[in-house]
């Protein structure tokens, strides 16, 4: 019986590490198209660590970053966080956003707006892989966005699923464009029900 992350065996992660890649592939192509351009997708980087771990691949406790939390409900529940620093993401906004000199180089409420729509395309990119791979239905919030130090933003979750154990699905990308590359990561956090059901469905 399944009750905790840390229970999960090695095939059950390779699982989730597979629905990871799908994601992954799905994710730069919706993120190719909002650039206008090709991107290609490094081998992501899908594994089951612990909070602490995950704090520091952010970039340690105080690295100042851009989060969006996005929801889901229904058939499983949990939720998605997508991740940039806040160099990357303004980066990437100057791409996206087309503004006079005094404004590159900055994170204003439209560039915020901006990676508000990048986090929402991605995390259903990666709900609607496990939506596909299991046939559950599974709902998705509108996305809240802030910017503050990565152990603040992870204390949401943390607070949220830290009962559950001290490991979640943690999955770093590397997108390389022709003009520009961003390092983004996506945390993932399902109940354990959720994990359950999804085990279920796929013969585990």
């Amino acid at each position: 019986m399944l009750n905790s992350y840390d229970e999960l065996n090695e095939m059950q992660i390779d699982v989730l590490r597979e629905i990871g890649n799908i994601g992954a592939g799905n994710a730069a192509t919706s993120l190719a198209e909002m650039l206008d351009e090709m991107v290609q997708i490094t081998v992501p980087v899908v594994k089951i660590t612990g909070f602490d771990e995950a704090i520091k691949a952010l970039g340690g406790a105080e690295c100042m970053t851009v989060g969006v939390l996005v929801n889901f409900s229904g058939e499983a529940n949990g939720m998605i966080m997508f991740l940039l620093n806040t160099k990357d993401a303004i980066r990437i906004t100057d791409i996206l956003v087309s503004q006079d000199g005094e404004e590159e180089g900055q994170l204003n409420d439209l560039k915020l707006s901006a990676i508000k729509e990048i986090g929402n395309i991605l995390s259903a990119s990666y709900i609607n892989s496990i939506s596909t791979l299991t046939g559950l239905s599974i709902n998705l919030s509108i996305p809240y966005i802030a910017i503050d130090m990565a152990g603040a933003l992870m204390s949401v979750p943390i607070i949220e699923f830290g009962s559950l154990g001290d490991s979640v699905m943690f999955i770093e990308e590397g997108f390389i464009g022709q003009k520009n590359d961003l390092k983004s990561h996506i945390i993932m956090f399902a109940e354990i029900d959720t994990l359950k059901i999804i085990m279920e469905r796929l013969g585990l």
